[in-house]
C-alpha cells in the first residue's frame, strides 16, 4: 500500500513540473524541478533503508524465539548438574549449627568459710568439702564456660545442646529438641532442659542480672536451677492478653528429688503465665508454678546432738509452689538508652516422708518459704545499676518422736546485693557487685565480686 502511494506521488510530481516548464519555459522552474527530483530520490532511499531495518529486526526476533524453545531443556540440565554439585558438597558440611561460647570468670573477695550453706535448709547448696566449690573460691576464679550448639533439624523440629566446661569436668546442662510447626499455639519439647517453672529458672548464668542466683533458688534446686530429663508441653492461647499453660513430666533426678531407677516419671510440674502491655512504655508478666518430686534415699546433711555431724537419707515427697512477677519499662518501648526491670518471686515448700540417720528412722515434715525482689535500671547506654534483697524462713521442721537427736537450726537467711555493670555490646559485660550476706547463722560476710561475661558467636535472644 505504501509503495503505491509513493509511486503516485512521484508520478504527480514529475507530471506537474513538466507541464509548468512547457507553459513558462523559464530557467527558474527548471532548477526547481531538479531540486524536487533530488528530494524525492532522498525520500525513496530513506524509505528503503527503514524497510531493511525492520526486516532485520524481524529476523532477529524469529531467531530469539527459536533459542527460547531450546533453553528450557538446557536450563533443566544445568540446574540438575548444580544440584548434584551442591549435594556432593553437603556431604561433609550439612551439619552447620549456630555455635556460641560463653566465657565467665570473676575476682571474689569474701570471708574464708570452710563449709558454705544456707542456714536452716537441708538442700543441694550444702557443700561439705575442702573449699574448692565455686561458692568458696576467693581471688581469681574461672566460672563455667558454656558451649551452645543450636540449629533447625528440618521444617518440623529444632534442637539445642549446652555444655558447661570447668577445669577437667564437662557437664551436659541441656540437650533437647522441640517442635516448630504444630500450629494452634502448641509446642512440645523433649530431652534435658531447664524447667519452665518460675521466672529465673529458665535462664542460664550469663543471663542473670547479678553474679549469683537468689538464695531462694539455691535452697530449692542448687546452683544451676531445676533441670528436667523428660518432656514438656506448652500452649499459648489465641488471646490479646498473653496466656501460656505448660506441663512437664520427667525423671526427677535433681534435688529435691533423686535419681531413682523406676518406670514412669518421678517429677511433675505445672505452670501458667499471663502478661500484657501497660501503655506504650510498659509490659508485665505474672505466673504460678507447681513442682512435685519424690525421693528414695536423698542425701541430707545435719548437725546431730547424738552423732555430731551426720548425713541422713530422706525418702518421701517434696512439693514447691512458686509465684513470679516481672515488670519492664522503656520510653516508648525502646530500651536502647533507658530501661527498668522489676522482678520478684515467692516460694513455699513442703516435704513429708521419713528421714534415716545412722539406723534411726523418723517421720520428717517441713514447711518453708522465702522470696526475693530485684530492680535493675539502665540509666544511659551500656550502664546499669541494680539492687536485690533475698529473705528465707526455715519454718517448721518436725522430726517425729525423737526431735532432740537431730538438731536443725531455725534461721532466716537474708542477703542484700548491689551491682553496677557496663556492656560494650550485647556480647561483652563487666560487673562489680557488693553483697552483705547473712545466709549462715552467726556469719556476716561482706562480699565484693568483679565479674566478666564474654560471648563468642551468635546466640538466641534472651527471654522476657
Amino acid at each position: 500500500m505504501q509503495s503505491r502511494i509513493l509511486a503516485a506521488a512521484v508520478a504527480c510530481a514529475l507530471a506537474w513540473p513538466a507541464s509548468a516548464a512547457e507553459e513558462t519555459g523559464g530557467a527558474r522552474l527548471a532548477d526547481e524541478l531538479a531540486a524536487l527530483r533530488e528530494q524525492i530520490a532522498q525520500m525513496q532511499a530513506a524509505y528503503e533503508a527503514r524497510i531493511a531495518a525492520l526486516e532485520e529486526r524481524l529476523d532477529a526476533a524469529q531467531r530469539r524465539t527459536a533459542d527460547e524453545q531450546i533453553a528450557p531443556a538446557q536450563a533443566s540440565q544445568t540446574t540438575a548438574q548444580a544440584a548434584d554439585r551442591l549435594a556432593a558438597q553437603r556431604g561433609t558440611a550439612a551439619f552447620n549449627p549456630a555455635v556460641s561460647l560463653i566465657l565467665q570468670g570473676a575476682y571474689k573477695s569474701r570471708k574464708e568459710v570452710a563449709e558454705r550453706h544456707i542456714g536452716g535448709f537441708v538442700g543441694a547448696d550444702h557443700h561439705h568439702d575442702d573449699g574448692i566449690e565455686s561458692d568458696n573460691k576467693r581471688g581469681f576464679a574461672l566460672d563455667h564456660t558454656e558451649l551452645v550448639l543450636a540449629a533447625n533439624i528440618d521444617p518440623n523440629f529444632r534442637g539445642q545442646a549446652t555444655l558447661a566446661l570447668l577445669d577437667d569436668e564437662v557437664e551436659l546442662e541441656e540437650a533437647w529438641f522441640q517442635t516448630t510447626a504444630l500450629g494452634h499455639g502448641l509446642g512440645l519439647k523433649a530431652g534435658r532442659f531447664l524447667s519452665g517453672i518460675g521466672y529465673l529458672n529458665g535462664q542460664h548464668a550469663h543471663e542473670w542480672d547479678f553474679y549469683e542466683q537468689p538464695l531462694m533458688y539455691k535452697a530449692l534446686f542448687g546452683e544451676h536451677g531445676y533441670t528436667q530429663d523428660g518432656a514438656q508441653a506448652k500452649w499459648v492461647a489465641p488471646f490479646d492478653t498473653f496466656v501460656e499453660l505448660g506441663a512437664e513430666a520427667g525423671r526427677g533426678r535433681n534435688f529435691p528429688g533423686d535419681d531413682r531407677n523406676i518406670d514412669g516419671f518421678n517429677s511433675v510440674a505445672l505452670f501458667a503465665h499471663t502478661g500484657g502491655d501497660i501503655g506504650v512504655s510498659g509490659s508485665w508478666r505474672a505466673g504460678l508454678s507447681w513442682l512435685q518430686t519424690r525421693a528414695g534415699a536423698r542425701e541430707n546433711h545435719f548437725e546431730s546432738e547424738k552423732w555430731g555431724e551426720a548425713h541422713g537419707a530422706f525418702s518421701g515427697r517434696s512439693r514447691v509452689w512458686i509465684a513470679d512477677f516481672v515488670y519492664k519499662w522503656a520510653p516508648d518501648g525502646n530500651p536502647a538508652r533507658r530501661n527498668f526491670k522489676l522482678q520478684a518471686e515467692y516460694f513455699h515448700r513442703r516435704e513429708s516422708g521419713r528421714l534415716t540417720v545412722e539406723d534411726d528412722r523418723s517421720p520428717w515434715r517441713t514447711r518453708q518459704h522465702g522470696y526475693y525482689i530485684a530492680g535493675v535500671y539502665q540509666f544511659t547506654p551500656g550502664w546499669r545499676a541494680g539492687l536485690r534483697y533475698d529473705r528465707l524462713s526455715s519454718g517448721r521442721q518436725s522430726l517425729g518422736d525423737n526431735p532432740a537427736e537431730i538438731e536443725i537450726v531455725s534461721w532466716q537467711p537474708r542477703r542484700l546485693s548491689a551491682m553496677v555493670d557496663y556492656s560494650w555490646s550485647e556480647f561483652s559485660r563487666l560487673r562489680l557487685q557488693w553483697s552483705r550476706d547473712r545466709a549462715m547463722p552467726g556469719i556476716r560476710d561482706n562480699q565484693v565480686t568483679l565479674q566478666y561475661v564474654m560471648s563468642l558467636g551468635s546466640h538466641g535472644a534472651h527471654k522476657f
